[in-house]
């Protein structure tokens, strides 16, 4: 059996959540292995990130999100609204805020000191829902799904503009 694995740079843009078609780079990660018949499994590390499975969607909104992606986010919204305030969530509680402030890179988490800057308790529960990986079937070299099946990689952090990886394994023969 080998295993491969190929890791991805992502950038998150911040103040909504962010959906990323990686599609064609798991596509282009299967191709790169050379395993034939197998599996790829496409992982995040970030807790306020998800990886999920979905229809392609040709209709897109002004800001070219998927019409999918904003019914997703209305359904989750529902279910866990965004974070605006202190007592809105228990997290982040005193002694979180505390750990974070005496961090050496403390500025890049609470700009300025700003506290409000680690509201995104919301952002880790929808993280959690969705779930942090997928894993596909790679049948004859190739991805394993139908015509309108895409793997998407989302950051629904909305704090701030990112950096963020996620990692494809690709494992067989």
């Amino acid at each position: 059996m080998t295993v491969f694995k190929k890791k991805l740079s992502l950038t998150s843009h911040g103040n909504t959540p962010t959906f990323i078609n990686i599609t064609e780079k798991l596509c282009s990660a299967i191709a790169e292995s050379g395993i034939q018949e197998g599996i790829a499994t496409v992982i995040s590390p970030h807790t306020t990130c998800a990886v999920f499975f979905e229809e392609f969607v040709h209709d897109v909104d002004e800001t070219g999100t998927e019409f999918l992606q904003n019914d997703l986010n209305a359904v989750l919204e529902k279910l866990i609204p965004n974070q605006t305030g202190w007592n809105q969530y228990q997290y982040p509680g005193e002694e979180h805020y505390r750990a974070v402030e005496s961090w050496p890179d403390a500025e890049a988490y609470l700009p300025g000191g700003d506290r409000t800057a680690l509201w995104n308790c919301d952002a880790h529960l929808k993280a959690t829902l969705i779930g942090s990986s997928e894993t596909f079937e790679v049948a004859d070299g190739k991805l394993a799904v139908g015509t309108t099946g895409y793997c998407y990689f989302v950051d629904f952090d909305r704090t701030r503009a990112r950096t963020r990886k996620c990692t494809i394994v690709v494992m067989g023969e």
